[in-house]
This record gives C-alpha cells, sequence and structure tokens, in this order.
C-alpha cells in the first residue's frame, strides 16, 4: 500500500471526526436552561407585550434597622415632649394630660428608662422652687403611670429655677422654665 495515500486518508478521517465532534458539542453544548428560562421563547412579538415585568430583587443593603436605637436616643428625638405649668402650680391641665397621653405611647414602645425633671422660674427661693419642681416631676410621672408606663422606668429629680431653658426676667422666659423635661438618665 501506498503509505502516503494511508496519512492522507487518516488525516481526513481525523478532521472529519474532529469537526464532527465539535458539530455535536456545539449542539449539546450547555443546557436548555436559556431556552426554559425564556418566557418568551416560541412566542411571536405581539404575545410578549403581554407578559408582567419579572420580578425585581429589593436592594436591602441601605435600609435602616426597623427598631431605632432608644437606648441611645433624646426622648425628644422619639416623640416625648416637655409639658409646662401655671406659676406656682403644680397640677396638670387638659393641654399637659393630651401630651402626657402621646408621651406614654412613645414610652411604652421605647421602653427605655427615662428622667422626668421638674424646673421652676427663677422667682421664690431656691428651697421653695426645688420643691415645686418636685411636685411637678412627680405629678408627671403619676400620669404616665396610670396610662400604663412602668413606674420603675421613670426617675425624678428637680432642678428648680437652677437650669432656665430661657433666660431673661420676663413672662415669656418664665413661662418657658415652668415645665417637666424628659431626658436620658
Amino acid at each position: 500500500m501506498n503509505r502516503g495515500w494511508m496519512n492522507r486518508t487518516m488525516m481526513m478521517v481525523t478532521g472529519m471526526t474532529l469537526v464532527l465532534a465539535l458539530v455535536l458539542l456545539a449542539g449539546c453544548g450547555g443546557s436548555n436552561n436559556d431556552v426554559q428560562d425564556d418566557p418568551t421563547a416560541g412566542m411571536g412579538t405581539d404575545q410578549v407585550e403581554d407578559l408582567p415585568p419579572p420580578p425585581v430583587a429589593e436592594d436591602t443593603t441601605d435600609q435602616i434597622p426597623a427598631t431605632p436605637d432608644y437606648d441611645t436616643m433624646d426622648p425628644a428625638e422619639y416623640g416625648v415632649d416637655d409639658v409646662f405649668f401655671a406659676f406656682d402650680q403644680y397640677e396638670l391641665d387638659n393641654e399637659s394630660m393630651g401630651i402626657l397621653s402621646a408621651n406614654a405611647r412613645a414610652m411604652r414602645e421605647a421602653g427605655t428608662t427615662i428622667l422626668i425633671s421638674g424646673h421652676c422660674d427663677e422667682r421664690g427661693t431656691l428651697e421653695y422652687n426645688l420643691a415645686l419642681g418636685e411636685k411637678r416631676a412627680n405629678a408627671v410621672r403619676d400620669y404616665l403611670v396610670s396610662l400604663g408606663v412602668s413606674k420603675s422606668k421613670l426617675r425624678v429629680t428637680s432642678y428648680g429655677e437652677n437650669r432656665p431653658f430661657s433666660r431673661g426676667s420676663t413672662e415669656d422666659a418664665w413661662a418657658q422654665n415652668r415645665r417637666a423635661h424628659f431626658e436620658r438618665p
């Protein structure tokens, strides 16, 4: 036999085998997932428009935690407001009780300990104002407890006239200083 012819025949068979293998691999390459995952496969263009858009995954990387850290927040940051008193009074009026009702809801949700500080204007003696400030703080605490706030979560103190909110000797300044204030202990 002619060796040249055999070499050519072998090369041709090898080449054809290689081409056939590549064709088979290309036809079988990968899975049919591309076709199965495409809901529009086999549809005309008029049918594609009726499909709803694919769901979009929600990005949760920049979301704020659902529960605030009340232990590090000032009570005013979560809706607890001061209440104010008339001159030389520690009884709660209707406006103060309304504010305290809203405060009680926020305090129950927060579940943290809160300091209620009683304040007075500059009129009166130091001793008298300290006692009046304490009566104001106690009146607020007692009302909050009646609204379901745990007494163990409430502390009271009096600063009397020592920590004024507003400086000055006018009726407006005095009215701002006659208050019960809420803060972190």
